[in-house]
């Protein structure tokens, strides 16, 4: 399994970061997870459009969705579209994306399968387990798990016991930090800290972390020294182009979801 960040920023793009974007592969499938703000030109970067198997969105802010439309344009308005996209997104996540253009525009250019966070399917050689993770909005936390690796990613999520189920003994996890070492108050119970994803990470058992959805300016070395005050295995801050090979060889069991 394969990691390639495409962006790393929470909010809003920076003029050298996208927002969150991930492309995931394995086995010759290409899974692209929150396609958010400027992640389409970085996307380009490696791959054709039509080169995306399916899209995952863990929720509907536009830091996570909003170049799904780009994405599907360049894909259905092209001379030879290539066959519809599956698009997995929690119930109502995507609809604001999907109508910023009428529905017949791009009607044959993907696929809608929503799913309750704590579902598990299949996307591809990928099997999928969700979580309910809190935010602002439903949020879901996903595993992905193969024959030779495990991927946990938070989406974005405030503090939960759940995290740590998620990402038990994966390979990554792949966790939302917006802040250092304390949130807001007022965004205090959906929104996690650098040292409490590092803490995460150390209860997981997990054999890496890397730090995503920083806040635009956020000094990544002071995210990455929180994080290491709990946990002592390597540690990455989100950049785009950076490239994770994951594989164990025997696997990890999926936790219960919910």
């Amino acid at each position: 399994m394969r990691l390639t960040v495409l962006g790393g920023c929470g909010a809003w793009p920076t003029a050298r970061q996208a927002c969150s974007g991930y492309l995931v592969e394995h086995e010759g499938f290409r899974l692209l997870i929150d396609p958010g703000y400027a992640t389409l030109p970085r996307l380009l970067d490696h791959h054709t459009v039509d080169a995306i198997d399916a899209v995952l969105i863990s929720h509907g802010h536009p830091d996570h969705c909003a170049d799904l439309n780009p994405l599907l344009r360049a894909r259905g308005l092209s001379d030879t579209p290539p066959p519809a996209l599956p698009v997995h997104a929690p119930r109502g996540a995507a609809d604001a994306v999907l109508a910023l253009d009428k529905p017949s525009m791009l009607a044959d250019a993907y696929r809608l399968r929503e799913f309750q966070p704590g579902d598990r399917f299949d996307i591809g050689p990928f099997r999928t387990d969700t979580w309910l993770l809190p935010h602002f909005v439903p949020n879901a936390g996903v595993r992905l798990t193969t024959p030779e690796a495990v991927l946990a990613y938070t989406g974005d999520t405030g503090p939960s016991p759940d995290v740590p189920r998620l990402a038990r003994g994966a390979d990554l996890l792949l966790s939302e930090a917006t802040y250092v070492h304390e949130v807001p108050t007022a965004d205090a119970p959906y929104l996690l800290t650098a040292r409490l994803a590092g803490q995460y990470a150390s209860q997981a058992g997990a054999a890496r972390l890397m730090l995503t959805h920083l806040w635009p300016g956020t000094d990544p070395n002071a995210a990455h020294e929180a994080a290491a005050e709990a946990f002592r295995s390597p540690i990455d801050v989100a950049a785009p182009g950076l490239v994770t090979d994951l594989a164990h060889g025997s696997g990890h069991p999926a936790p219960t979801t919910g």
